[in-house]
């Protein structure tokens, strides 16, 4: 147990935009929102999940919705509180705790905004380890856990309690509900016991994003280092390095969808890179070949500072690097591909992993 006080929240907001593959809401947003629950509040306890209790009840709340949309209609602060509450009340579980569903932007403050208003610890893990699109796409998922009962709210007030058969019919109807309430909800769901936290949640996550934060914020010290530093951290590959040319984004069916086209330069002059996203990063095809691939992890970052850039703010002309790292070892099993694998999404590749794909002298798919 350790507590979590404004130097950790700035370390965890950026490097929890990293682990956000491009997704998860606007960082600055989520850390606003989290710095001023632990002024107001205190800071927050961090727990270990094996320092929770197998029939203790915790549950995570998040924003749902495109992410460009988040930039514009920003929470107006009661939601939180109110959909944590409410499904409490409706399933008849106290919940002691909280925890963010994914490691991205502005869901991974959400829960410490929480836990700060509310004076409950916060778990270190997460069910995803980085961002998804949908709410099926969690680890908790994978291992049986329902989505629902869920709660969905908006900023003026409207709520209700979703219970599907299924969490893809949670994502279908919650997605409908959140274009209703202008593009982006607050919900809570995936209620759960200690014991299913501890089976299913991708522990350590909140540290490691802190680490990688720390690193990110330090850049400037030495930008080579810290780049070096995170690739070791995260077992991750320097992808390309180049100017943005081109992005083409647009909000369809309450995501932010399109691409992005980089242009080469340094090692990866007279190259290009095309990268893919539905909210979070999805496939890069490096000269038109893939390069790394859903559930793997395509982040994009400013080529000097190393902050992380999301997909609804990059614009032409920004110099980045990109970078890849394996997805938990959860996402690569035959389950995992099928959730959040490249066929899901409509990109006609088969899986590969990204250390495969990079390794010297492999053969590009055709």
């Amino acid at each position: 147990m350790r507590l979590l006080d404004q130097e950790s929240i700035e370390n965890i907001a950026t490097g929890a935009a990293f682990f956000g593959a491009g997704g998860g809401g606007n960082p600055f947003l989520g850390k606003l929102m989290a710095l001023e629950a632990i002024k107001k509040n205190g800071p927050v306890k961090l727990l270990d999940v094996s320092e929770i209790r197998d029939d203790d009840y915790f549950c995570p709340a998040a924003i749902m919705g495109a992410p460009a949309v988040m930039m514009e209609k920003i929470p107006k602060g009661d939601e939180f509180e109110r959909v944590f509450k409410m499904l409490s009340q409706y399933t008849g579980h106290e919940f002691v705790g909280t925890f963010p569903m994914e490691a991205g932007g502005v869901n991974s403050m959400v829960p410490i905004a929480l836990a700060a208003s509310l004076g409950i610890p916060l778990m270190d893990c997460d069910g995803m380890g980085r961002a998804f699109p949908e709410l099926q796409m969690v680890t908790f998922y994978l291992g049986g856990v329902a989505a629902t009962p869920m709660v969905i709210t908006d900023e003026k007030g409207n709520a209700g309690v979703i219970k599907t058969i299924s969490a893809k019919w949670a994502e279908r109807l919650a997605r409908v509900q959140t274009v209703e309430m202008g593009g982006s909800a607050t919900v809570a769901l995936y209620p759960s016991n200690g014991k299913q936290i501890k089976q299913n949640g991708i522990r350590g996550i909140v540290t490691l994003c802190e680490q990688v934060g720390l690193r990110i914020r330090d850049a400037h010290l030495d930008p080579a280092k810290a780049l070096t530093e995170i690739l070791e951290v995260t077992k991750g590959h320097l992808i390309f390095e180049g100017k943005v040319i081109d992005v083409a984004r647009r909000t369809e069916r309450g995501f932010n969808v399109g691409d992005i086209k980089i242009d080469g330069f340094n090692d990866f002059q007279d190259q290009h890179l095309s990268v893919l996203i539905q909210n979070e990063n999805l496939l890069a095809l490096r000269n038109d070949k893939p390069i790394v691939m859903t559930p793997d992890l395509i982040e994009i970052v400013d080529a000097d500072t190393l902050l992380p850039v999301t997909t609804e703010v990059i614009k032409y002309g920004k110099r980045v690097k990109v970078l890849a790292t394996p997805a938990d070892a959860r996402w690569r099993t035959e389950a995992g591909i099928k959730t959040a694998g490249p066929r899901y999404f409509g990109f006609d590749y088969d899986y590969q992993p990204v250390e495969d794909l990079v390794k010297e002298g492999k053969p590009c798919i055709d």
